[in-house]
């Protein structure tokens, strides 16, 4: 998985605000990483206070919190009790997944809305009017569908040269372009498929000699 592949202290530096750890949880976390690392399995409060300068009873009360917050857990591998950070290293890795998934959202939203300004602003000066409503509606539509711009534009350049100035021109045109498309990629739609069958299946009835012929 991509995020086990991001160090989880990075994240964490990023994020302890967010999951409302105060700066000695922090120093805490970050000093339990590094006995973890260095193969102390288990951590108490009296092994974190030889490497830190707080109290002994500070960090229990801290470990006590982090247990409470479920950033930080002991459990039984085998016959031994160790120290883990894995329920906060989950939540870290959550937290960077929603970050990449609404970045991804911005960056689509940012296209679309560049692709329709686009668009709105060719139609506008090909048309030589203001949009309407329903025009607005149906461009953000297409665009929906999965047209491109370029092409958009390019259906409506084709549907003037026609002498057509509506935007169901315009549909249509991009109804033909896209089944073109598909029948280029394909050979064949699935509506060829079910009429070359009909075809087939009514020439071999045809056919058939439903009345016998009389050998006398």
């Amino acid at each position: 998985m991509i995020t086990e592949a991001i160090d989880f202290r990075y994240l964490l530096i990023e994020n302890y605000k967010k999951l409302k750890i105060n700066e000695n949880e922090l120093a805490t976390i970050f000093v339990i990483d590094h006995l973890i690392s260095q193969g102390n399995p288990f951590v108490t409060a009296d092994l974190l206070s030889l490497k830190m300068s707080l109290d002994v009873k500070d960090i229990d009360t801290i470990l006590a919190k982090l247990l409470t917050k479920g950033l930080f857990e002991y459990k039984t591998v085998g016959k031994q009790t160790v120290a883990s950070l894995e329920p906060l290293k989950q939540k870290l890795y959550r937290e960077f997944q929603i970050f990449l998934s609404k970045e991804e959202d911005e960056k689509n939203s940012k296209r679309v809305k560049e692709e329709l300004d686009n668009v709105y602003l060719n139609f506008e000066q090909l048309l030589n009017r203001s949009l309407s409503p329903v025009e607005v509606s149906k461009i953000h539509e297409w665009i929906s569908y999965g047209y491109s711009d370029a092409m958009i534009i390019d259906a409506l350049k084709e549907a003037l040269s026609r002498g057509k100035k509506t935007l169901r021109s315009v549909d249509k045109i991009l109804l033909s372009w896209s089944q073109r498309d598909e029948l280029e990629l394909e050979g064949h739609t699935p509506l060829d498929n079910e009429w070359d069958k009909n075809l087939a299946e009514t020439i071999r009835i045809a056919k058939i000699p439903w009345v016998k012929k009389d050998n006398d």
